[in-house]
């Protein structure tokens, strides 16, 4: 749990208009040039032949440990996504006036990862019925969402909540509240927020993710349903 005891007073459950939200700032957040955990660079440009796909599911601590672990892929990092401030700060994001949610950006290698694959973690790593919160973490900052950089990836995502829902339904849960469209821009956060539950930084750190016992499986493709 992050966040709730400090900025409750400050939650909003709506999310800002474009004239609502703070300005921020033309300045990048300053983060570290390499990767904590798997000695890649932090931001690009990347290499030929990877892609990226954003997810906010929560906390972003724990969500970008779950994505560094999995195979293919090159590098992650946490950052805002889905709002409207330009580089936002934590505080600001935790206020509910930048229209941000905490994001996780993944950089992957589809020769060696499907975006199915990393759809397929999302899903079962947190309840995305819940609106603007994740467990106890409360605020328009938790909200799940999918930003997708591609119209391949929108398509996929898409589809995966027609695929998923059933599975959620029949585990008595509510509809799936994902917010899913394309990217418009994400803004890395602070350094100290970058792989911090990792080994180096806080080995006994604690974020409310892992398997929610709901199998995802992939929807049929056009090719499998002809064959």
């Amino acid at each position: 749990m992050k966040g709730v005891t400090v900025f409750l007073r400050h939650k909003k459950l709506e999310l800002p208009t474009p004239d609502q939200a703070l300005p921020g700032r033309l300045i990048e957040m300053p983060v570290a040039d390499t990767h904590t955990v798997l000695g890649t660079p932090l931001k690009g440009p990347w290499p030929a032949g990877l892609e990226v796909a954003v997810f906010g599911m929560g906390c972003f601590w724990g969500a970008e440990r779950i994505f560094w672990r999995l195979p293919g892929v090159y590098s992650t990092s946490v950052g805002y996504a889905g709002g409207f401030t330009k580089n936002p700060t934590y505080e600001e994001t935790c206020s509910g006036t930048t229209g941000h949610t905490e994001a996780v950006q993944v950089v992957y290698d589809p020769s060696k990862i499907a975006y199915e694959d990393l759809l397929k973690a999302f899903w079962e790593n947190h309840d995305p019925t819940q609106g603007m919160r994740q467990g106890n973490d409360v605020g328009t900052q938790y909200r799940s969402a999918v930003y997708t950089t591609t119209d391949a990836q929108l398509a996929t995502a898409t589809a995966s909540v027609e695929a998923f829902q059933p599975v959620v339904t029949k585990a008595g849960r509510g509809q799936i509240t994902t917010e899913i469209r394309p990217l418009t821009q994400y803004y890395y956060a602070e350094n100290y927020h970058q792989q911090y539950l990792s080994d180096t930084k806080n080995p006994y750190g604690y974020c409310n993710h892992g398997p929610t016992g709901l199998n995802y499986c992939a929807p049929p493709t056009q090719t499998d349903t002809a064959s």
